[in-house]
């Protein structure tokens, strides 16, 4: 079967993807979401999940926060030399969400102000902190305050996962995300 397995960070992740992926793959390929229990839990069992895989069909994205870390580059190369201890590099991609997962959200309010049913949100988007929302040091913490403390990580990532608009920019971590995704996509759907 050919396969999109993501490795997550948090069960947050998770809950959105579980959300988004249905309306945007390829029903000839299937995905599976394995989270951990943060990055020291991903970074420590990501080389021995992706080796003992067993499907060849399987492609693998690792997603993760970039939280305070001043270089994501860093972090990515850190990941891609755990995925290259597996043995199958070749077919891992790593995506980086600048600051945290809540930044995918803040880039689409209009998706928020739909999931969690708070009217006004989306006229939000024009102010200068929303349009380009990957520079935001604590994403979780705006979205919380905008949202009135409404916003929980897992409900809440479900349910915005379902609104998300596939092809929104604003954000250049989920852009990339949605990239990544396409073409892996793309690759097993030209595997014969």
């Amino acid at each position: 079967m050919k396969e999109l397995v993501f490795l997550l960070e948090e069960t947050s992740a998770k809950a959105m993807l579980n959300a988004l992926l249905p309306r945007m793959l390829d029903g000839r390929v299937g995905y599976r979401l394995i989270a951990f229990e943060g990055k020291q839990d991903l970074e420590k069992q990501l080389t021995r999940k992706i080796k003992a895989y067993q499907n060849p069909h399987a492609r693998f994205i690792v997603l993760r926060d970039q939280d305070s870390h001043p270089d994501c580059t860093q972090v990515k190369r850190q990941l891609l030399a755990l995925c290259e201890a597996s043995g199958k590099v070749a077919h891992c991609l790593v995506c980086i969400a600048c600051r945290e997962l809540e930044t995918f959200y803040l880039a689409d309010l209009l998706a928020v102000e739909q999931a969690l049913g708070i009217k006004g949100l989306a006229r939000q988007q024009a102010s200068r902190k929303f349009k380009a929302p990957d520079g935001l040091g604590s994403s979780s913490r705006e979205l919380k305050t905008l949202t009135g403390q409404y916003y929980e990580k897992v409900s809440g990532s479900r349910a915005i996962g379902q609104c998300l608009q596939i092809d929104n920019t604003r954000s250049h971590s989920f852009a990339h995300l949605i990239n990544v995704i396409h073409r892996m996509e793309r690759a097993l759907l030209h595997m014969p």
